[in-house]
């Protein structure tokens, strides 16, 4: 399944300083029935998001109005605990393209990488700087320059450099999964495949 090419995303940003945010956490285990990718955004955060009547928790932050946009900026250890590629999937479907973070766990982190969603880490200190001025002022905006690897807060100077793999980085400037890179590599996979011996 191709997802949409990234590129420079430059958008606000939904701040989540919380640390050690689990995968439970972003899906619990009873919405893991289905198997299509889609709908799981409407259940991100369920447990932190809604009471138990279902009524939004007006002091989360998904909650609060003056918070939006595509990137997602999480504290320390996101994506910590079991393997589920749901929690992945739950964040692009809520609208996220890019989580940003001081640390990922490292099976969340290729999750997201698989799906379209960009883990951008972060130092510490970085980290502070954004959730700061994101406080201070919620129409801030991040902008993250895949080509560049970078990552700047608008109005400031302040800019950063992430790490992600050759790979992954031309799949996601392509819009493509690990299907859709093989399928593009086509005529060479078959080229290569005439001239091995039989």
């Amino acid at each position: 399944m191709a997802y949409d090419k990234f590129n420079v995303l430059r958008s606000t940003a939904v701040p989540l300083s919380i640390e050690n945010i689990d995968t439970d956490q972003l899906i619990p285990a009873r919405f893991l029935k289905a198997t299509e990718r889609v709908g799981f955004g409407d259940n991100l955060f369920r447990d932190w998001r809604y009471n138990p009547d279902n009524t939004p928790k007006e002091d989360f932050v998904l909650n609060n109005p003056i918070y939006s946009g595509k990137i997602l900026v999480g504290g320390k250890n996101f994506g910590s605990g079991s393997s589920r590629e749901h929690a992945a999937w739950a964040v692009y479907d809520y609208g996220f393209r890019c989580v940003v973070s001081s640390f990922f766990a490292d099976i969340f982190k290729n999750n997201c990488l698989n799906i379209g969603v960009l883990p951008v880490q972060v130092s510490a200190e970085f980290a502070d700087k954004i959730f700061t001025t994101i406080l201070a002022n919620p129409n801030t905006e991040l902008e993250v320059d895949l080509e560049a690897q970078t990552i700047s807060i608008s109005g400031t100077d302040e800019k950063e450099s992430f790490d992600i793999s050759p790979y992954k980085k031309h799949n996601m400037l392509n819009g493509f999964d690990d299907i859709d890179y093989l399928q593009s590599i086509k005529t060479e996979i078959e080229d290569f495949a005439t001239k091995l011996p039989f």
